[in-house]
């Protein structure tokens, strides 16, 4: 099981829109080879996180299976990112599309890139509430704590389902 996060917060250069950009990604992560897909969540319109005057999010969620070295997969997400406009400048910047690996088959690893588990994914309700769409069974592999408890716990974050008008 491989849990990629799709978010996106600014246009596409060709103008699509946000979610129109998070579909497309998502059917470029079908496309990697030796994997499966699995399920595709809702997409969500978020705030940016920490607080800023970003325009909101689009998030998703897509589960994947296969085997591919974490590394690898990293590499593959990073050329779709770039093959959208993902220009890397300063951290939490907008941008046209961001691709993360949350998981991978409970794989624990601190180095080398990715760290996985994604080491802010059970402080974010961007991530959990569409990793609950497409892995409702899904338990933290370090905290040990289910999608659903990690979600209750947040602090109040605003998440609702993603309309093209704000």
């Amino acid at each position: 099981m491989i849990l990629i996060a799709i978010g996106a917060n600014l246009a596409g250069g060709d103008g699509i829109t946000p979610m129109e950009t998070c579909a497309a990604a998502a059917g470029a992560i079908r496309a990697i080879q030796g994997l499966e897909f699995v399920a595709l969540s809702l997409w969500y319109r978020t705030r940016a996180i920490p607080a800023s005057s970003q325009p909101d999010y689009c998030n998703g969620m897509i589960r994947m299976r296969g085997e591919i070295d974490p590394a690898a997969l990293l590499r593959q997400l990073h050329e779709i990112e770039i093959k959208f406009g993902r220009e890397r400048s300063a951290p939490n910047a907008a941008r046209t599309l961001d691709l993360d690996i949350i998981d991978m088959a409970g794989i624990i690893r601190a180095t080398p890139d990715p760290v996985l588990p994604h080491p802010r994914a059970h402080l974010r309700a961007f991530v959990l509430r569409p990793l609950l769409d497409v892995n409702p069974a899904w338990r933290h592999p370090v905290l040990k704590q289910n999608v659903t408890t990690l979600l209750a716990e947040l602090p109040p974050q605003a998440i609702e389902p993603w309309h093209d008008d704000p």
